[in-house]
């Protein structure tokens, strides 16, 4: 089984920030494939159980806070006995441009500070993760990051960043077949 994990932060003031890029994958995907989720409390997350082929996979949406991702992703593991390599975590990364994902593995956490809880509670990087470029458009400088990322898209942005969103769906499905 694989675990998808996508940070994001509870509540509706985040829903459509930068911040939340995983989040927002991840409900396009539960909205194609017309999910239920349901609440797990001992792991912090809301759930949804879903299936490619004969590959069983968990899609989780942490209700902690980004900055304590960590924890929901702990519990998870241990609830349902997984491994590192069985993890996969989508996330937001101001450090690529909108629209644009990369997947790479055993990475550190670049100032993240839900990857830094996940490093920090898991005892390892050596995970794979899937990066939402959520960057600025064109030559824009990030003044304060936190302001950045807390901000909600532009139209322009937000349109943008569906083909990023599309190519996380693909990945999640390639990667949920590799064992």
């Amino acid at each position: 089984m694989k675990l998808i994990i996508a940070l994001g932060n509870p509540g509706r003031e985040y829903e459509m920030t930068r911040h939340n890029a995983g989040w927002l994958a991840l409900d396009k995907l539960i909205k194609e494939e017309n999910l239920i989720g349901k609440k797990l409390p001992k792991a912090h997350s809301e759930i949804f159980d879903f299936k490619i082929d004969r590959a069983k996979i968990l899609l989780a949406k942490p209700q902690t806070f980004m900055n304590d991702s960590g924890l929901a992703a702990m519990e998870l593991m241990k609830f349902y006995k997984l491994t590192n390599k069985d993890i996969i975590v989508i996330h937001d990364d101001k450090d690529i441009p909108v629209g644009e994902i990369r997947v790479q593995t055993d990475r550190g956490a670049a100032g993240h500070n839900g990857i830094k809880s996940l490093i920090e509670h898991l005892g390892t990087k050596d995970f794979t993760r899937i990066r939402i470029g959520v960057g600025p458009i064109g030559e824009e400088k990030i003044q304060i990051i936190s302001n950045f990322v807390l901000n909600k898209f532009t139209k322009e942005e937000f349109k943008i960043l569906q083909t990023g969103l599309d190519s996380t769906i693909k990945e999640i499905k390639r990667l949920s077949l590799v064992a």
